[in-house]
């Protein structure tokens, strides 16, 4: 009897709350840290990146007028979901070359830290608006406002924790993003997106898209639609191509090439902030 060939999986991407291939139909090989291939992945091309950009565009008025308490209760719920799939994404940590505790581990902190920036989600407005002294008979109030759409280059490092950390924070103040998962291993970040459509989040606030990153970025930085960019990875020429497109119509544009996602600094509220503009409203006083 001859050996059994293994049928692997093919990742879909995650767009519009639903799971298309990519549009070229092309995909790649995902390798464990042993060089061994687990898995295929879909490689996105530009035409994916203005689809997902089209769906977050959509998708950003409807979640940033969404009170910011039942933001906080949807990334309570993404929360709750991962709790609940710890032996997947356990599983798929492991094959990326962590140890068992140290995946176990950096699950944990994935939870906690949604949990963090769901409690934020309602304090944004308290914490960084003022109420502004003004000489006439008005009430003066600055407070912040989200940004729109943000592309995210996810980290290649602390997989599941680095995404969680980058999403997290730029959905709680309101914006919609599209995100350009690890290209070395885009597991964790694509069955995130199964966790995500598990939840209550709307379709099109969280895109995520799978493929050779640098084929993407072009796409991404230069759309014209696109607000904001975090970019996560730590690539040179990469971030120079970013700033250079980001100026083409002045996106706000965040680097942060961190060691080490676990580290309580990268836990604040002002990452969220980072994405915010500060919008301000006089009204007059008396009837």
């Amino acid at each position: 009897m001859s050996d059994r060939i293994e049928v692997l999986k093919t990742y879909k991407t995650y767009v519009g709350g639903k799971f298309p291939r990519s549009e070229s139909g092309h995909t790649y090989p995902v390798k464990d840290s042993s060089g061994n291939k687990i898995a295929n992945a879909c490689r996105c091309t530009r035409k994916d990146v203005r689809d997902a950009m089209v769906v977050a565009r959509s998708a950003f008025s409807g979640w940033s007028s969404r009170s910011a308490y039942n933001r906080g209760q949807i990334l309570y719920r993404i929360a709750e979901m991962l709790e609940g799939r710890k032996e997947q994404f356990q599983k798929e940590l492991e094959l990326a070359g962590l140890k068992k505790k140290v995946a176990a581990r950096e699950i944990e902190q994935s939870v906690d830290r949604l949990i963090y920036y769901a409690g934020w989600t309602d304090k944004i407005s308290q914490v960084f608006g003022t109420v502004n002294p003004v000489a006439s008979a008005h009430f003066n109030f600055s407070m912040p406002d989200p940004t729109g759409v943000v592309g995210i280059i996810a980290p290649d490092n602390n997989h599941l924790l680095g995404l969680v950390s980058v999403i997290a924070p730029v959905i709680a103040g309101g914006n919609t993003c599209i995100v350009l998962a690890s290209e070395s291993n885009p597991l964790p970040a694509i069955t995130f997106g199964e966790v995500l459509n598990d939840s209550d989040v709307p379709g099109g606030v969280v895109n995520i898209l799978s493929g050779i990153q640098s084929e993407m970025i072009s796409h991404l930085s230069s759309h014209m639609d696109v607000n904001g960019v975090w970019n996560a990875a730590n690539n040179s020429d990469n971030r120079k191509q970013i700033d250079e497109n980001g100026a083409l119509n002045i996106k706000r544009i965040i680097h942060t090439p961190v060691v080490d996602w676990a580290d309580e600094k990268h836990e604040n509220p002002y990452l969220i902030t980072n994405f915010q503009e500060t919008k301000t409203t006089w009204h007059p006083v008396g009837n």
